[in-house]
């Protein structure tokens, strides 16, 4: 048998983990023909046929599984021992990060600083995003490590809390004094697959407070920009406004609900990259301001 390269074996993981010759190509920094070049070299050199095409996918064939199977506690075995003996700060990689908005306001800008402190080799890819695409793209490979709203309960996916956040009924001052939900008013409110689009929901039923109509939009500071301008009522996390309701620009029109907000850093199940894992780890120690 001839020599198998150690790129040969990170090439057909990626392949395996994100689906895709393209995705692997993107992850590795190289292009999609070098990619299947070094398929095609490895499949050479071990003699065997590693994928097969159906259609217009590339698949893996049963000996091709077995060999991923093999080989991948065998690389993040390799990948661990060199990255804990330089105590990661050897370690160089592009993570890409999923969060909310309340999680990115909050949380994240201290977990940013302790990368680029502690692993100044790692580039973080940071994109904003509603709780249910970001799990799609988790699941998906597209991101490695996602902050959102739970609890999560979903197949594949290994989480942690990293706190939880109380929201509040606000509006303007001129609508408060003008009777608030003493008359019917519009709501605001996140997507409706958003968690406090659901306490929003909620409240609203234990209040029986009259609602002319609602409205969704998926920003935070823009519902807060609608509400503060005369627009209606919303439900909003605390540790956002504390700014605006401390100056009097918005106030409270109906009791908090009950509900929190719970926040959780996940990963997927079977993630075996250990800069991933550390990054994970490290997303534990965080906590989300109450």
């Amino acid at each position: 048998m001839k020599r198998v390269a150690i790129y040969h074996l990170e090439t057909l993981l990626w392949i395996a983990r994100l689906g895709t010759f393209r995705a692997a190509a993107e992850r590795l920094n190289t292009t999609q023909p070098a990619i299947s070049a070094r398929v095609r070299e490895l499949e050479d050199r071990l003699g065997i046929a590693i994928f097969r095409r159906e259609g217009r996918r590339m698949v893996l064939t049963t000996r091709g599984r077995r060999l991923v199977q093999q080989c991948e506690p065998l690389w993040a075995g390799f990948e661990k021992v060199l990255l804990e003996a330089s105590d990661f700060s050897g370690a160089s990689g592009v993570v890409r990060i999923g969060s909310g908005e309340i999680a990115a306001a909050s949380c994240l800008p201290g977990f940013v600083q302790g990368i680029e402190r502690d692993l100044p080799g790692v580039t973080l890819e940071i994109e904003l995003d509603l709780t249910a695409r970001m799990l799609q793209q988790l699941l998906s490979g597209t991101s490695d490590v996602v902050f959102l709203g739970g609890p999560v309960a979903s197949p594949g996916v290994r989480t942690q809390p990293i706190g939880s956040v109380g929201l509040v009924w606000l509006a303007s001052r001129a609508t408060a004094e003008a009777g608030g939900f003493a008359r019917a008013l519009p709501v605001w409110s996140l997507a409706p697959h958003s968690p406090i689009h659901g306490a929003m929901l909620e409240s609203i039923e234990a209040n029986a407070a009259p609602v002319r109509t609602i409205g969704t939009c998926n920003n935070v500071r823009t519902l807060v920009e609608i509400v503060a301008g005369g627009g209606g009522a919303a439900v909003l996390p605390e540790t956002m406004v504390r700014a605006e309701m401390a100056s009097g620009l918005l106030v409270e029109v109906l009791p908090r609900p009950c509900r929190k907000i719970h926040f959780e850093a996940a990963i997927r199940e079977r993630e075996r990259d250990p800069l991933v894992l550390e990054l994970f780890r490290r997303a534990g120690e965080l906590s989300i301001e109450l």
